[in-house]
């Protein structure tokens, strides 16, 4: 009897690897354009960026570190670690949950969602010549459905699931 553990692997067409490798190769180096036009035109890694935007859009400008963490899809540690920076520069602080003694909110200051407000055009402007403005409007579709697919396969359910964000 055959397991799983013991089967072939199913390795990857010669097409399927080269595009496995054009995709990470153009992942990377969209992560490091955006990163780098951030640090230069705003003072923040992506990451950061990332975490301003989402404690923007919600009600109060705050968000539970712990769902933070999950939105993000960090770890608690790091996203401790990015928040102390944060309040270092007066862009986020720490409030207490009043029914949760353990449980914190990150929130959003004035001076942070100001220097979001002043990011986000570049960053946008980024992000469109970067990737939008090479594609056409089918190619963006197609992007966008197959990012949907890959995205649902691979969000992890269920009580068992290991999910760094969690740790």
């Amino acid at each position: 009897m055959t397991t799983a553990s013991q089967e072939e692997p199913r390795w990857l067409s010669d097409e399927e690897q080269h595009v496995w490798r054009a995709y990470l190769h153009a992942t990377t180096l969209l992560e490091d354009h955006l990163d780098r036009q951030l640090q230069r035109d705003a003072g923040m890694p992506h990451v950061y960026y990332g975490l301003l935007v989402q404690l923007a859009q919600e009600p109060r400008r705050r968000m539970r570190m712990t769902e933070l963490a999950k939105s993000a899809k960090i770890t608690r540690s790091r996203l401790s670690h990015a928040i102390a920076r944060l309040e270092k520069n007066g862009w986020v602080t720490r409030e207490d949950c009043p029914s949760d003694k353990r449980g914190q909110f990150a929130h959003l200051t004035s001076q942070g969602y100001e220097v979001l407000s002043q990011a986000a055009p570049g960053h946008v402007a980024a992000v469109r010549q970067a990737l939008f403005d090479r594609l056409s409007p089918e190619q963006v579709e197609q992007l966008g459905a197959i990012m949907k697919v890959m995205a649902e396969a691979l969000q992890p359910t269920g009580p068992d699931a290991d999910l760094p964000w969690l740790r």
